[in-house]
């Protein structure tokens, strides 16, 4: 007779195989579809997501996860059994209050907005994408609702991409942040004739930066026999499986909004992917443990290699070759200044490392706002504005530099974007401790050696894939729980060298 926890290991399996379908169609859409296909792909993916939600909130699962928790009772907590159950019984308990008809709706509510959004952003008009802001923020209200919370809603939602991490904790991080970054960018500014990236504007043949970038993020480790890379309006990283995985990519005349930087970025989120255990496959626990730290492999990969000084005196021959008469008076010390230049910014994804923790709170204490009540969809525009000028101190940009810019409020749950900024934290966390067993790494990187930190991620994080939680995950990998401090000796360290602040 089947034991109950190979019954559950099927089911589980067959939720995965749907879900990754879906995700199929998701990069399609992104990427190759033609935009007369969004009607039938927005049925096909509500199609798919609704079975999937049937599959995995049947009744059966309930019965096959409490037989399957006796049958591992005697294996140690972080044992694959006892970790597939321990997660399993999580996400059930949770997606169980999610209504059927809510989780299609949901569904078929992403499809719908994403070309809505893109057209709004080309317009630089926010009434073409406010009803369907309307639609995300009464989605996201009524899933907290069905999922349960005590004081805040964005508290419900945030378990779903950060099990376990408590609103007060974010809002700690933040403030930890606000205390650094704020004064950090004032004495920055009045250095700023420190560094010239005025190279960044000139112009790069776009055919050669997408050869170049799928060449370094080869030489990084993301391995194309198990990945590919395409282009897409706004970069994301997608995984069918840990031996498919999709990256994207976008390019511009000039670096400034790097092709480079974004690919590395990708690279990151998809080299984890491509790292999860092949024993946790067609599980729950076949992804990252949690936005945050998917983030912070992302982070990690793009700022702490792909911005350092290391990094530079590596790839610069190279570069150089590639754009031989852009690059020509240039060397590789001017490069890595100029790639870590500090100015406040319109856009998050091209912001530098100071101010992007500001990006993000801006936007996630207008979520907070839009699901506590305190803000109306119609007032986003004028909200994010004095909140640009608050924070960044720049004047209200045309919508499409503003509250249209991100891809992010076309899925229908908000407070995804505290995941950047744990994620951004993070990586600092794990560099200090990867640097406590690599001590030469700047060595190995000037090399061109990469294998031994990917070896060390492999280890120590990607192959345990969801099974612990953020929190549980950082005191494993680090020894001590998520703070600010190590990013916080991280760029005061690195922009005051490249400032000369005091």
């Amino acid at each position: 007779m089947t034991s109950a926890l190979e019954q559950l290991k099927e089911t589980l399996g067959e939720v995965d195989d749907l879900q990754r379908t879906a995700a199929v169609l998701f990069w399609d859409q992104e990427t190759y579809m033609p935009p007369g296909g969004l009607a039938g792909r927005a049925s096909q993916v509500e199609l798919l997501s609704r079975l999937a939600h049937e599959r995995f909130t049947d009744a059966r699962v309930d019965e096959l996860l409490e037989q399957a928790a006796r049958e591992t009772a005697d294996q140690p907590a972080s044992s694959d059994d006892a970790s597939l159950v321990r997660v399993s019984r999580r996400l059930y308990d949770r997606e169980v209050k999610l209504p059927i008809e809510l989780v299609a709706e949901m569904a078929r509510a992403e499809s719908e907005a994403q070309p809505v959004w893109a057209e709004a952003r080309e317009k630089s008009d926010w009434k073409i994408f406010e009803p369907r802001m309307r639609i995300t923020t009464d989605l996201a209200k009524r899933a907290a609702e069905a999922y349960g919370y005590t004081d805040r809603p964005l508290q419900a939602l945030l378990e779903g991409t950060e099990p376990g991490v408590t609103l007060d904790q974010v809002e700690a991080i933040f403030s930890g942040l606000r205390e650094t970054i704020v004064p950090l960018v004032k004495h920055i500014a009045e250095h700023h004739d420190a560094v010239d990236d005025s190279v960044l504007d000139r112009h790069y043949d776009e055919q050669r930066q997408i050869s170049y970038s799928l060449d370094v993020v080869q030489r990084l480790g993301f391995d194309l026999q198990r990945g590919r890379q395409d282009l897409t309006r706004h970069p994301f990283c997608t995984s069918f499986g840990r031996d498919d995985v999709r990256i994207t990519t976008r390019v511009k005349r000039d670096i400034r909004d790097s092709c480079l930087f974004s690919s590395i970025h990708e690279a990151g989120h998809g080299m984890y992917e491509q790292g999860v255990g092949a024993n946790l496959n067609r599980t729950p626990m076949a992804e990252g443990a949690s936005s945050g730290v998917h983030e912070s492999q992302s982070r990690l990969w793009e700022n702490l290699v792909g911005r350092s000084r290391p990094f530079w005196r590596h790839f610069f021959p190279s570069f150089q070759k590639a754009f031989p008469h852009v690059l020509a008076d240039v060397d590789a010390e001017h490069i890595y200044r100029a790639v870590n230049s500090v100015q406040p910014s319109y856009i998050r994804v091209d912001s530098d490392e100071v101010t992007y923790n500001l990006h993000i709170m801006l936007r996630t204490e207008l979520e907070i706002d839009l699901l506590e009540g305190r803000l109306q969809v119609e007032d986003v525009p004028e909200a994010w504005n004095q909140k640009l000028e608050h924070y960044l101190g720049l004047a209200a940009p045309p919508a499409a530099n503003g509250c249209l810019q991100d891809i992010h409020w076309t899925f229908p749950t908000l407070g995804g974007f505290v995941g950047y900024t744990m994620g951004n934290v993070l990586s600092a966390q794990i560099m200090e401790s990867v640097r406590g067993d690599l001590p030469d790494l700047d060595d190995q990187i000037e090399a061109g050696e990469f294998s031994n930190l990917l070896g060390w991620l492999r280890t120590n994080l990607h192959e345990h894939g969801a099974k612990f939680t953020p929190n549980e995950l950082v005191e494993r990998v680090t020894g001590s729980p998520l703070t600010v401090d190590a990013w916080v000796r991280y760029v005061r360290g690195k922009y005051g060298e490249l400032y000369g602040l005091d």
